[in-house]
């Protein structure tokens, strides 16, 4: 069987490389920009470093700022309304997974209307028009939401986050700078880093990984581990790092998919709106317990990416437990309570683990996984 991989179109990296949003909007003959952004970047001026740009080379753009942190489906269909009233002929994505998932909601539906209920993208959805053409200045290091064909909304109604896998949403132009990223809270940078690094290990062990995602996958992780620690204390050169290694990571996790970590973080942010990266984050070590059998010798390379010393020469059950403490020890590090008893009640659990098994994710995992084993992966996290 063929081996597929997709990447976008083009890509900047580097402090700066925003600037070149305004080459890019000029040179593919875009008229005018529906820019969308969440209110709180708006707030804080964060949207205002790309717009000034268009300002500046008179470029005409719309804002649309009824983003929410975990879009949901009100958002999508009131932001292709937004759209189309705004006559514009691309989107400008500004801030993290949240604002770059609605974006790519609102593309693809403004080029497929017959998915305007927006419930029928879910899964790998059989779109036939690429998108709106999207370029996507993320403003976090940790979703790659703009270099990836995924996306994620949340259904409130039915208590419930969907993934939406599709070839025409990946955004044409990223631009990926570490000055836009420079104003996150250290809780932020710690907790989409460690989302990064759940990409990155998720996606090196899933059962569709192969020797290019692997590439990709063992670089992210070890850029991670040296980094996080002091991106989360506002270091440049380690914020440029972690910029580049979520990029990196969302190139792999894209092409091959995720397990069942993200399965269980998008119940935990569909039934109480926690953080994806924090839910990330709090179940990785529990969930590398349980994958760890079925990972053949990589967890060694994990332990050495690292800096596990001998990680080569010890038993295997020795480096698995090394690159699973590893990654603990970070999350500790970086702020993040490895703990759910706090957030979960008891008697969600049963639902809560129903749930997770449907989720599209799931199947991608290296070991096969019951309802049963992810109630005790949460049971586990509740004490």
């Amino acid at each position: 069987m063929a081996n597929r991989f997709i990447l976008n179109e083009t890509s900047y990296h580097g402090a700066g490389a925003v600037k070149e949003i305004v080459n890019e909007i000029n040179n593919r003959g875009f008229k005018k920009v529906f820019v969308a952004s969440d209110p709180d970047l708006v707030k804080l001026n964060i949207t205002s470093k790309v717009t000034s740009l268009l300002d500046q080379a008179n470029i005409e753009y719309v804002l649309y700022s009824n983003i929410q942190a975990n879009p949901t489906i009100e958002n999508v269909q009131s932001g292709v309304k937004a759209f189309k009233e705004a006559n514009a002929d691309c989107i400008v994505a500004i801030g993290g997974g949240s604002s770059m998932d609605t974006a790519k909601a609102i593309g693809i539906i403004n080029t497929n209307p017959e998915f305007s209920d927006v419930r029928s993208l879910e899964g790998v959805a059989p779109t036939k028009n690429p998108c709106t053409p999207i370029l996507a200045v993320p403003t976090t290091a940790g979703t790659a939401a703009e270099v990836t064909i995924n996306y994620v909304i949340t259904d409130p109604e039915n208590k419930r986050k969907f993934v939406c896998v599709d070839v025409h949403d990946i955004p044409v132009v990223a631009f990926v700078d570490p000055e836009m990223m420079s104003s996150m809270p250290a809780s932020l940078s710690a907790a989409t880093g460690m989302d990064a690094l759940t990409h990155a290990i998720e996606g090196y062990i899933t059962a569709g990984a192969w020797e290019l995602s692997d590439m990709f996958h063992i670089k992210a992780i070890r850029l991670i581990a040296k980094n996080l620690r002091t991106a989360v204390n506002n270091d440049p050169k380690a914020r440029e790092a972690m910029a580049l290694a979520q990029y990196i990571a969302g190139m792999g996790f894209s092409n091959v998919g995720l397990g069942v970590d993200h399965s269980m973080a998008h119940t935990l942010s569909a039934y109480y709106n926690m953080p994806h990266g924090k839910a990330c984050a709090t179940l990785l070590p529990t969930v590398m317990e349980y994958n760890a059998s079925a990972t053949s010798e990589k967890y060694r390379d994990i332990a050495d990416a690292f800096g596990v010393e001998n990680a080569y020469t010890m038993d295997l059950d020795q480096a698995r437990k090394a690159a699973i403490d590893a990654v603990r020890k970070l999350g500790e590090d970086v702020g993040i309570n490895m703990s759910l008893k706090d957030v979960v009640p008891m008697e969600d659990i049963d639902s809560l683990s129903a749930d997770a098994l449907k989720d599209a994710c799931t199947p991608g995992n290296p070991r096969p996984v019951s309802v049963e084993d992810i109630k005790e992966m949460f049971l586990s996290l509740m004490k």
